[in-house]
């Protein structure tokens, strides 16, 4: 099920944190619950994509984000990601999330979240391709900057960001079937 009782708990927690910049870094803590777990009695790996959740969603009312999206009736969604899991994250354990806009091209916006346990080591760390949607498709990132009142150009992307949309592409699509 999904968390929403912590999801409004991270809103609340952050309704009057300061505004960020579209590219700033939001940074929150999240603990590692019992129906978060494995069989292995580990942060499940499925369940650290929703919990990126809870870094996103308070990061986009920190750019404003939210507030555009109110009020011209568009949404979010997530065309694509790529993760690396690299720490066991145990029950009961707090994790720092670390959430930010590293760039965007003429389609997508491009995050960055990051989970690092007490002892400073990155548990897992994941690169997300997301959209701003309206009625007509995807809106042009441009146009949701420009919504958000940001003039700034798009900042280059790192290399391993743009080598990872680089061989995205090359991905059939629609996968084949056998």
């Amino acid at each position: 099920m999904y968390p929403f009782a912590r999801m409004i708990w991270q809103l609340y927690l952050h309704r009057r944190s300061p505004p960020l910049p579209v590219t700033g870094t939001h940074v929150s803590y999240h603990y590692c619950l019992p129906w978060d777990i494995d069989l292995w009695r580990e942060l499940n790996n499925g369940r650290t994509l929703t919990l990126y959740d809870l870094g996103r969603i308070p990061l986009a009312g920190r750019v404003g984000l939210i507030g555009v999206l109110r009020r011209k009736g568009w949404g979010l969604t997530m065309a694509g990601a790529s993760v690396r899991y690299r720490r066991r994250v145990r029950a009961f354990e707090r994790v720092e999330m670390r959430s930010r806009l590293i760039g965007w091209d003429a389609r997508f916006m491009y995050l960055e979240q990051s989970m690092w346990n007490r002892t400073g080591e990155c548990t897992s760390h994941i690169l997300y391709r997301g959209a701003v949607t309206g009625r007509s498709g995807i809106v042009p990132p441009e146009e949701v900057l420009a919504a958000l009142g940001e003039t700034q150009a798009a900042p280059a992307l790192p290399d391993w960001a743009r080598a990872w949309i680089a061989a995205d592409d090359t991905r059939p699509w629609p996968p084949m079937q056998e």
